[in-house]
């Protein structure tokens, strides 16, 4: 008779559910896994028999082959260990049939016994949940487990707490959720001397989700601002903070089975490869652009990247998602992200400044810039000049805003669009398109007329021109204006040229 116990295996944020089966025949000892292994899967019968010993179980004297059906899909992670183990089990009538096939299994075993901490506990949940299963996962996984309402997960501790619970000498409890987090940042926006009008940008993007490049020379503020505005976002819906929980609990970046309400701030280094930007490597795992997904990545010394890291940024900011394609397979990660961008206006980092500029002004700035591609910069909805602050601004004493402030106005411009986008896909300004934007975002003849005339004597292109629609329409929203007006163009556009040579 073959044994069937369930666990899964990973494609990006989607745990596919994984047949395991067992069966024992006549022959020469042996103990064989098949099905797409890969070695750390292979190596599990070792594991296994090692942790069966510890438990005084003896392998029978038999042909053991373990099957994990379908046979086609890779299977990745030491997490296999716990459904092969039951599985065997269930072949060996130590524990009953029907109990394990109700169960979807995953865990890592010491040669002890000891159940060790594996990745993807939260998307696994979501499987069983899904297939009406129950959970049973490490004892480390079993609060990042329990926030699936939908399925019972146990958390056992152990190879023999878990075989004590199936065969009810000790019925193990629920686990029982983790904490939600909502980390405060001490970094405020008060902090910052001057700079008003990137204040003002930031706050425009993060009310509407909006992609921002700053450009001043080194030491006018860029990167502290950038990390002030993770301070000022909203915190994560409850759908928002399980869809980025999901792709972290892959990455192993959940502490302690907790949920984190606070956006995710990236801010990967210059010299990242592309694997770690967007994705991929071994097992496909998700990239900075996915782990910043809901939140903020902060790329600083933009044009430093490779360029071909930065041209694989334009599909995912377009679309949304990332497709990581391999010879075995095409793994999907959302990463709707806000790319807030970095950069001195030349090598030197002096362009504007006529008593430190190399010989070379304007080429150095041109060529150094150029580095970013005309479509990757069509891209960003706001591009802003940091200029250097005035050594008598930085005596003067703190007299700006707080990001307490600023963060109440975005708070109040993103719940006009919750109210605006319910019932649909889109969450924020920066996801309009097609007729929707032409009914939520068109300005009116004024404002029409004068982005009419400003794209006519730029060359918009009508990726341009929409996103300077939906700047404007966040712009209103801040206003707490219901329609789309001149003045909210008139500043949207002057984002959008900020940087443009005719200007």
């Amino acid at each position: 008779m073959v044994a069937r116990a369930y666990t899964v295996a990973f494609e990006g944020v989607d745990a596919r559910l994984v047949e395991v089966q067992c069966a024992t025949s006549p022959g020469m000892p042996a103990f064989s896994i098949v099905g797409l292994p890969d070695k750390a899967v292979s190596e599990a019968r070792d594991r296994v028999r090692a942790s069966l010993s510890a438990l005084s179980i003896a392998l029978p004297s038999k042909k053991i082959t373990i099957n994990l059906s379908p046979a086609d899909l890779p299977k990745e992670g030491s997490h296999f260990d716990l459904p092969i183990a039951l599985a065997l089990l269930a072949a060996m009538d130590v524990i009953p049939h029907d109990k394990i096939a109700e169960t979807v299994a995953l865990g890592e075993l010491s040669l002890d016994g000891t159940l060790v901490p594996v990745l993807g506990a939260l998307p696994a949940a979501m499987a069983a949940a899904t297939e009406n299963k129950t959970l049973f996962c490490p004892h480390a996984c079993g609060p990042e487990a329990a926030w699936v309402d939908a399925a019972a997960v146990f958390a056992p501790r152990t190879l023999a707490e878990t075989l004590r619970h199936f065969t009810g000498q000790a019925p193990l409890n629920p686990a029982e959720p983790g904490e939600v987090v909502t980390a405060t940042s001490p970094r405020d926006f008060a902090d910052v001397k001057g700079q008003e009008k990137a204040k003002r940008a930031l706050e425009i993007a993060a009310t509407g989700r909006h992609h921002v490049l700053m450009v001043g020379s080194p030491g006018s503020g860029k990167s502290m601002l950038a990390a002030r505005l993770a301070g000022i976002l909203p915190p994560l819906s409850p759908t928002e903070a399980l869809e980025t929980s999901m792709i972290h609990s892959l990455a192993g970046l959940l502490s302690e089975g907790g949920i984190n309400r606070s956006r995710p701030f990236r801010e990967p280094h210059h010299t990242a490869s592309m694997a770690a930007i967007v994705g991929g490597g071994r097992g496909a795992k998700p990239g900075e652009i996915s782990l910043a997904h809901n939140g903020i990545l902060f790329m600083d010394e933009f044009p430093e990247y490779p360029r071909t890291v930065l041209e694989t940024l334009r599909q995912p900011i377009e679309s949304g998602e990332v497709v990581v394609a391999r010879a075995n397979a095409h793994v999907k990660y959302p990463c709707r992200f806000m790319l807030v961008a970095a950069a001195n206006p030349c090598k030197c980092g002096y362009l504007t400044d006529p008593n430190r500029a190399c010989a070379r002004v304007p080429i150095c700035g041109e060529e150094y810039m150029s580095r970013i591609s005309g479509p990757l910069m069509d891209r960003f909805d706001l591009r802003i000049e940091v200029p250097p602050v005035a050594f008598s601004d930085l005596d003067l004493p703190q007299n700006g805003e707080t990001s307490a402030t600023i963060a109440g106005r975005v708070s109040a411009g993103r719940a006009i669009q919750t109210a605006r986008f319910a019932g649909t896909s889109m969450r924020v300004n920066a996801d309009l398109e097609g007729s929707a934007l032409e009914e939520i975002a068109t300005p009116d003849k004024d404002g029409k007329d004068l982005l009419l005339k400003v794209a006519e004597r730029f060359g918009l292109s009508a990726r341009g021109y929409h996103r300077v629609l939906r700047v404007a329409r966040t712009i209103a929203d801040l206003d707490g204006s219901s329609g789309v007006g001149k003045p909210h163009v008139a500043e949207a556009v002057g984002y959008r040229l900020a940087l443009s040579k005719e200007v």
